[in-house]
């Protein structure tokens, strides 16, 4: 076993051999969306992400499926498992079986096994000072489903936040690959600043982050943020965050912004200062839906994190 669970990290990872390792991971939740077809999609690239941000790329998933069989149509079922294989089918991951069972309300999600080379592997545990902080996609989904959900949200933005949570992280696999980065993580349910923690303690640096350079989904997150769709799991992210993190006169948005519970969000690459040009034109290519340099990792410090003023 490469990697388990002290670490807290995305997937675990087990060696075949010298060049093969299995990254095995699994992830549902309850639906974010009105359309089945896209809470599919979304739940299924949320699985597959933790594959990517290890290094790895998919081969095999399992569905896993929980529905209330007195209020939910068969044909919503069929529904949410196309939407779920249309990105198994984009990430070329073969769907072999699953399981499914009676619940009160609607699961959806993946178990999901990758295939990855031991010399390639990212993990949260070998970060060094110096290395840049990279994220792959713009912040808010948590907020933006909150809103959703209090029909508050526009439905532009609605569509964009959905087609962002939508999109594979491959990008994590082209970049291992290439041997330009090691450490790397998925930011979803504990927010960016609680990642980037788990990131920090496993490889013993701390981080200084630009308040000015986070990327959000829309202006329109912030609006909703002073109407008060904070997700209950992202103000107890901010709680936690509190202990180890120097704010530096943040406001209240930032802070709900920095600790928003994402679903489906982007990879946080730590990338050695040598390779960051080509880690942006990387990005670029591939047509990432952000490539923002958030700050750098620093020697550990207390508090772990602190923002720039």
């Amino acid at each position: 076993m490469l990697v388990g669970s002290t670490s807290a990290d995305d997937a675990g990872v087990y060696r075949l051999d010298r060049n093969r390792a299995l990254v095995l991971t699994v992830d549902f939740f309850t639906p974010i969306v009105d359309d089945p077809f896209v809470y599919g999609q979304i739940a299924a690239a949320n699985a597959l992400s933790d594959v990517y941000a290890m290094g790895g790329r998919p081969l095999t998933a399992l569905n896993l499926l929980g529905v209330p069989t007195d209020s939910v149509l068969p044909g919503i079922v069929e529904a949410i498992l196309r939407g779920g294989a249309t990105k198994a089918r984009e990430a070329r991951c073969a769907i072999v079986g699953g399981h499914t069972i009676r619940n009160p309300e609607p699961i959806y999600g993946l178990a999901v096994t990758g295939l990855v080379n031991p010399r390639r592997l990212m993990t949260n545990t070998q970060a060094r000072a110096g290395d840049w902080l990279v994220l792959t996609k713009p912040l808010g989904t948590g907020i933006i489903a909150t809103a959703i959900k209090r029909n508050l949200a526009s439905q532009t933005l609605a569509r964009r936040a959905a087609r962002l949570m939508g999109r594979l992280n491959t990008v994590g696999a082209e970049v291992a690959e290439r041997g330009l980065v090691r450490a790397a993580t998925d930011v979803t349910g504990f927010g960016l600043l609680g990642h980037l923690a788990s990131m920090c303690r496993g490889s013993r640096v701390g981080a200084e982050l630009g308040r000015d350079q986070l990327p959000v989904i829309g202006r329109e997150v912030f609006d909703l943020i002073a109407q008060g769709c904070v997700p209950g799991g992202s103000r107890e992210n901010q709680k936690s965050a509190d202990a180890y993190t120097e704010w530096n006169g943040a406001s209240d948005a930032e802070k709900a912004l920095l600790t928003d519970a994402q679903t489906s969000g982007g990879l946080l690459l730590a990338v050695p200062a040598r390779h960051l040009d080509a880690v942006l034109g990387l990005l670029k290519r591939c047509r990432a839906s952000s490539a923002a340099v958030l700050g750098r990792l620093v020697r550990s410090t207390r508090p772990m994190i602190r923002l720039m003023p």
